[in-house]
Protein backbone atom coordinates (compact mmCIF):
# COMPACT_ATOMS: atom_id res chain seq x y z
CA UNK A 1 0.00 0.00 0.00
CA UNK A 2 1.68 3.25 -0.70
CA UNK A 3 1.76 6.52 1.45
CA UNK A 4 -1.39 8.04 -0.08
CA UNK A 5 -3.58 5.10 0.25
CA UNK A 6 -2.51 4.60 3.80
CA UNK A 7 -3.08 7.85 5.35
CA UNK A 8 -6.21 8.25 3.42
CA UNK A 9 -6.93 4.75 5.30
CA UNK A 10 -6.23 5.92 8.40
CA UNK A 11 -8.31 9.12 8.07
CA UNK A 12 -11.44 7.06 7.34
CA UNK A 13 -12.74 7.94 11.04
CA UNK A 14 -11.96 11.69 10.82
CA UNK A 15 -13.29 11.86 6.86
CA UNK A 16 -16.98 10.44 7.93
CA UNK A 17 -16.99 12.67 11.11
CA UNK A 18 -15.89 15.52 9.04
CA UNK A 19 -16.51 14.94 5.29
CA UNK A 20 -19.43 13.13 5.04
CA UNK A 21 -21.37 14.99 7.54
CA UNK A 22 -20.69 18.01 5.65
CA UNK A 23 -21.32 16.99 2.52
CA UNK A 24 -24.99 15.84 3.72
CA UNK A 25 -25.16 19.29 4.90
CA UNK A 26 -24.42 20.50 1.83
CA UNK A 27 -26.69 18.92 -0.83
CA UNK A 28 -29.74 19.48 2.10
CA UNK A 29 -29.51 23.17 1.02
CA UNK A 30 -29.73 24.81 -1.91
CA UNK A 31 -28.25 28.39 -0.81
CA UNK A 32 -25.75 28.83 1.88
CA UNK A 33 -28.28 31.11 4.08
CA UNK A 34 -27.59 32.07 7.84
CA UNK A 35 -29.13 28.58 8.78
CA UNK A 36 -26.88 27.18 6.51
CA UNK A 37 -23.82 28.57 8.35
CA UNK A 38 -25.21 28.03 11.27
CA UNK A 39 -25.26 24.62 10.83
CA UNK A 40 -21.81 24.30 8.90
CA UNK A 41 -20.02 25.92 12.17
CA UNK A 42 -21.62 23.30 14.52
CA UNK A 43 -20.58 20.41 12.33
CA UNK A 44 -17.19 22.13 12.04
CA UNK A 45 -16.75 22.16 16.02
CA UNK A 46 -18.27 18.70 16.21
CA UNK A 47 -15.40 17.34 13.91
CA UNK A 48 -13.11 18.55 16.63
CA UNK A 49 -11.65 21.57 14.25
CA UNK A 50 -12.27 23.58 17.51
CA UNK A 51 -14.55 27.05 18.56
CA UNK A 52 -12.34 29.47 17.33
CA UNK A 53 -10.82 27.98 13.91
CA UNK A 54 -14.54 27.26 13.04
CA UNK A 55 -16.08 30.43 13.37
CA UNK A 56 -12.61 31.78 11.33
CA UNK A 57 -13.56 29.24 8.96
CA UNK A 58 -16.93 30.20 8.10
CA UNK A 59 -16.37 33.49 8.47
CA UNK A 60 -14.02 33.26 5.40
CA UNK A 61 -16.43 30.96 3.33
CA UNK A 62 -19.11 33.73 3.94
CA UNK A 63 -16.80 36.20 2.45
CA UNK A 64 -15.97 33.90 -0.70
CA UNK A 65 -19.74 33.40 -1.14
CA UNK A 66 -20.27 37.18 -1.50
CA UNK A 67 -17.41 37.59 -2.98
CA UNK A 68 -17.56 35.51 -5.97
CA UNK A 69 -21.71 35.50 -5.87
CA UNK A 70 -22.20 31.72 -4.71
CA UNK A 71 -25.67 30.89 -4.98
CA UNK A 72 -25.39 26.78 -4.53
CA UNK A 73 -24.39 25.81 -1.20
CA UNK A 74 -22.90 22.24 -2.99
CA UNK A 75 -19.96 24.14 -4.70
CA UNK A 76 -18.49 25.49 -1.18
CA UNK A 77 -16.81 21.69 -0.58
CA UNK A 78 -14.54 22.58 -2.43
CA UNK A 79 -14.13 26.01 -1.31
CA UNK A 80 -13.72 24.83 2.20
CA UNK A 81 -11.10 22.45 0.97
CA UNK A 82 -9.20 25.26 -0.14
CA UNK A 83 -9.84 26.73 3.17
CA UNK A 84 -8.84 23.77 5.20
CA UNK A 85 -5.32 23.12 2.85
CA UNK A 86 -4.50 27.05 3.45
CA UNK A 87 -4.52 26.44 7.13
CA UNK A 88 -2.44 23.72 6.86
CA UNK A 89 0.15 24.98 5.20
CA UNK A 90 1.81 24.90 1.34
CA UNK A 91 5.33 23.27 2.44
CA UNK A 92 6.49 20.37 4.56
CA UNK A 93 8.24 21.52 7.32
CA UNK A 94 11.36 19.26 8.09
CA UNK A 95 13.92 18.71 11.42
CA UNK A 96 16.02 20.96 11.93
CA UNK A 97 19.06 18.59 11.97
CA UNK A 98 21.96 21.56 11.25
CA UNK A 99 23.63 21.13 15.09
CA UNK A 100 26.97 20.78 15.44
CA UNK A 101 28.76 18.59 16.08
CA UNK A 102 25.02 16.66 16.42
CA UNK A 103 21.58 17.44 16.87
CA UNK A 104 19.79 17.59 19.70
CA UNK A 105 15.86 16.68 20.03
CA UNK A 106 13.68 17.05 23.02
CA UNK A 107 10.81 15.12 23.16
CA UNK A 108 7.94 16.29 25.36
CA UNK A 109 4.52 15.08 26.10
CA UNK A 110 2.22 14.25 29.21
CA UNK A 111 2.02 9.80 29.37
CA UNK A 112 -0.12 7.71 27.81
CA UNK A 113 0.04 9.82 24.29
CA UNK A 114 2.79 7.62 22.79
CA UNK A 115 5.63 9.48 23.50
CA UNK A 116 8.04 6.78 23.93
CA UNK A 117 6.86 4.77 20.80
CA UNK A 118 7.23 8.18 18.83
CA UNK A 119 10.94 8.16 20.32
CA UNK A 120 11.58 5.11 19.26
CA UNK A 121 9.99 5.25 15.54
CA UNK A 122 11.59 8.70 15.10
CA UNK A 123 15.39 6.98 15.92
CA UNK A 124 14.31 4.22 12.94
CA UNK A 125 13.27 7.12 10.98
CA UNK A 126 16.52 9.03 11.03
CA UNK A 127 18.68 5.80 11.55
CA UNK A 128 16.84 5.18 8.20
CA UNK A 129 18.25 8.25 6.63
CA UNK A 130 21.68 6.96 7.26
CA UNK A 131 21.83 9.39 10.82
CA UNK A 132 23.86 7.40 14.02
CA UNK A 133 21.52 8.34 16.74
CA UNK A 134 21.64 7.95 20.61
CA UNK A 135 18.38 8.03 22.95
CA UNK A 136 18.67 9.36 26.75
CA UNK A 137 15.77 8.05 28.53
CA UNK A 138 15.31 11.61 30.59
CA UNK A 139 11.87 10.39 31.87
CA UNK A 140 13.53 9.43 35.24
CA UNK A 141 10.02 9.79 37.18
CA UNK A 142 8.95 6.27 36.05
CA UNK A 143 11.08 2.97 35.39
CA UNK A 144 8.60 1.86 33.09
CA UNK A 145 9.43 4.50 30.68
CA UNK A 146 13.23 3.36 30.64
CA UNK A 147 12.35 0.28 30.33
CA UNK A 148 9.71 0.92 27.75
CA UNK A 149 12.65 3.50 25.77
CA UNK A 150 15.41 0.80 26.18
CA UNK A 151 12.97 -1.99 24.28
CA UNK A 152 12.31 0.84 21.65
CA UNK A 153 15.86 1.55 21.30
CA UNK A 154 16.84 -2.12 20.71
CA UNK A 155 14.25 -2.53 18.11
CA UNK A 156 15.27 0.82 16.36
CA UNK A 157 18.63 -0.79 16.42
CA UNK A 158 20.03 2.28 18.51
CA UNK A 159 21.99 2.69 22.05
CA UNK A 160 20.33 4.36 25.15
CA UNK A 161 21.86 5.93 27.55
CA UNK A 162 20.10 5.51 31.24
CA UNK A 163 20.22 5.65 34.97
CA UNK A 164 18.35 4.35 37.50
CA UNK A 165 14.60 5.56 38.18
CA UNK A 166 14.75 8.78 40.23
CA UNK A 167 17.81 9.92 39.10
CA UNK A 168 18.49 13.60 37.86
CA UNK A 169 17.09 13.90 33.87
CA UNK A 170 20.00 16.19 33.50
CA UNK A 171 22.35 14.25 34.50
CA UNK A 172 21.56 11.79 31.99
CA UNK A 173 20.91 14.04 29.04
CA UNK A 174 24.90 15.08 30.62
CA UNK A 175 26.07 11.78 29.71
CA UNK A 176 24.27 11.38 26.42
CA UNK A 177 25.76 14.44 25.01
CA UNK A 178 28.96 12.44 26.37
CA UNK A 179 28.58 9.95 24.71
CA UNK A 180 27.77 11.32 21.21
CA UNK A 181 30.76 13.08 21.12
CA UNK A 182 32.64 9.93 22.11
CA UNK A 183 30.66 7.72 19.71
CA UNK A 184 30.46 10.30 16.56
CA UNK A 185 26.63 10.24 16.97
CA UNK A 186 24.02 12.85 14.37
CA UNK A 187 21.51 13.20 17.15
CA UNK A 188 20.42 12.83 20.22
CA UNK A 189 16.54 12.41 21.53
CA UNK A 190 15.77 13.05 24.78
CA UNK A 191 12.73 11.53 26.57
CA UNK A 192 11.69 14.11 28.91
CA UNK A 193 9.08 13.67 32.25
CA UNK A 194 5.40 13.89 30.99
CA UNK A 195 4.23 15.38 34.22
CA UNK A 196 1.34 18.10 33.88
CA UNK A 197 0.08 18.25 37.38
CA UNK A 198 2.76 20.94 38.85
CA UNK A 199 3.98 23.19 35.67
CA UNK A 200 6.85 24.90 37.63
CA UNK A 201 8.20 21.71 38.37
CA UNK A 202 7.70 20.89 34.64
CA UNK A 203 9.63 24.23 33.25
CA UNK A 204 12.38 24.20 35.77
CA UNK A 205 13.75 20.48 34.89
CA UNK A 206 13.40 21.62 31.27
CA UNK A 207 15.87 24.58 31.80
CA UNK A 208 18.05 22.65 33.80
CA UNK A 209 18.70 19.86 30.85
CA UNK A 210 18.59 22.99 28.75
CA UNK A 211 21.53 24.56 31.09
CA UNK A 212 23.03 21.06 30.88
CA UNK A 213 23.19 20.28 27.01
CA UNK A 214 23.89 24.41 25.93
CA UNK A 215 27.48 23.66 27.77
CA UNK A 216 27.88 21.25 25.23
CA UNK A 217 26.06 22.54 22.34
CA UNK A 218 25.19 26.19 22.98
CA UNK A 219 22.82 26.38 20.17
CA UNK A 220 20.93 23.01 21.57
CA UNK A 221 17.95 21.85 21.32
CA UNK A 222 17.38 22.31 17.53
CA UNK A 223 14.14 20.86 18.33
CA UNK A 224 11.45 20.77 20.97
CA UNK A 225 8.95 18.05 19.62
CA UNK A 226 5.78 18.17 21.79
CA UNK A 227 3.84 14.73 21.35
CA UNK A 228 0.22 15.21 21.57
CA UNK A 229 -2.61 12.30 20.90
CA UNK A 230 -4.98 12.83 18.10
CA UNK A 231 -7.84 11.02 19.91
CA UNK A 232 -7.95 13.66 22.66
CA UNK A 233 -9.14 16.03 20.30
CA UNK A 234 -9.18 19.64 21.89
CA UNK A 235 -7.74 18.46 24.95
CA UNK A 236 -4.31 18.15 22.53
CA UNK A 237 -4.66 22.32 22.00
CA UNK A 238 -4.74 22.99 25.96
CA UNK A 239 -2.32 20.15 26.38
CA UNK A 240 -0.14 22.19 23.48
CA UNK A 241 -0.60 25.69 24.84
CA UNK A 242 0.22 24.46 28.45
CA UNK A 243 3.49 23.08 26.74
CA UNK A 244 4.06 25.81 24.40
CA UNK A 245 4.91 28.00 27.19
CA UNK A 246 7.03 26.25 29.23
CA UNK A 247 9.32 24.18 27.00
CA UNK A 248 9.40 26.77 23.99
CA UNK A 249 7.80 23.88 21.58
CA UNK A 250 9.25 24.08 17.73
CA UNK A 251 7.33 21.32 16.55
CA UNK A 252 4.44 18.80 16.76
CA UNK A 253 4.19 14.77 16.67
CA UNK A 254 0.03 14.23 16.17
CA UNK A 255 -0.01 10.74 16.77
CA UNK A 256 -2.80 7.94 16.65
CA UNK A 257 -4.43 9.52 13.68
CA UNK A 258 -5.69 5.80 12.44
CA UNK A 259 -7.64 5.29 15.74
CA UNK A 260 -9.52 8.34 15.82
CA UNK A 261 -12.69 10.50 14.27
CA UNK A 262 -10.85 13.83 15.63
CA UNK A 263 -8.13 14.29 13.29
CA UNK A 264 -9.83 17.64 12.27
CA UNK A 265 -7.99 19.00 15.20
CA UNK A 266 -4.63 19.31 13.23
CA UNK A 267 -6.32 22.05 11.53
CA UNK A 268 -7.25 23.70 14.91
CA UNK A 269 -3.51 23.39 15.89
CA UNK A 270 -1.85 24.21 12.44
CA UNK A 271 -4.37 27.59 13.03
CA UNK A 272 -4.22 28.76 16.93
CA UNK A 273 -0.91 27.47 17.92
CA UNK A 274 1.49 28.69 14.94
CA UNK A 275 3.43 25.51 15.54
CA UNK A 276 4.43 23.56 12.98
CA UNK A 277 3.18 19.98 12.28
CA UNK A 278 6.25 17.42 11.88
CA UNK A 279 5.32 14.09 12.40
CA UNK A 280 2.13 12.63 12.07
CA UNK A 281 1.37 8.78 13.68
CA UNK A 282 -0.61 7.09 10.87
CA UNK A 283 -0.56 3.02 12.52
CA UNK A 284 1.38 0.95 14.89
CA UNK A 285 4.49 -0.34 12.74
CA UNK A 286 7.73 1.30 12.84
CA UNK A 287 7.38 3.18 9.18
CA UNK A 288 3.46 4.56 10.74
CA UNK A 289 5.55 8.02 11.53
CA UNK A 290 5.78 10.05 8.48
CA UNK A 291 6.82 13.94 8.32
CA UNK A 292 3.75 15.76 8.22
CA UNK A 293 3.21 16.67 4.05
CA UNK A 294 -0.10 19.34 4.62
CA UNK A 295 -1.15 19.28 0.73
CA UNK A 296 -0.95 15.54 0.85
CA UNK A 297 -3.23 15.72 4.34
CA UNK A 298 -5.60 18.03 2.87
CA UNK A 299 -6.04 15.85 -0.39
CA UNK A 300 -6.50 12.48 1.47
CA UNK A 301 -9.06 13.93 4.32
CA UNK A 302 -11.00 15.42 1.00
CA UNK A 303 -10.45 12.47 -1.49
CA UNK A 304 -13.87 10.47 -1.60
CA UNK A 305 -13.14 8.54 -5.23
CA UNK A 306 -14.39 5.55 -3.07
CA UNK A 307 -17.20 6.90 -2.11
CA UNK A 308 -19.47 4.46 -4.24
CA UNK A 309 -17.85 1.68 -2.88
CA UNK A 310 -18.38 2.62 0.60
Amino acid sequence: MGFFSKLKESLAKTRQVFVEKIETLLTGYRKPDEEFFEELEEALIQADVGVTTSMQLVEKLQKICKERRIEDASLLKDVLAEEVARILGEEDIELNLKGQPFSVILVVGVNGVGKTTTIGKLAWFLKSQGKKVILAAGDTFRAAAIDQLEIWGNRAGVEVIKHQEGSDPAAVAFDAMQAARARKADVIIIDTAGRLHNKVNLMEELKKIKRVIQREVPDAPHEVLLVLDATTGQNAVNQAKIFGEAAGVTGIVLTKLDGTAKGGVIISIKNELKVPVKFIGIGEKMEDLRPFAPQEFASALFDRSDAKEM
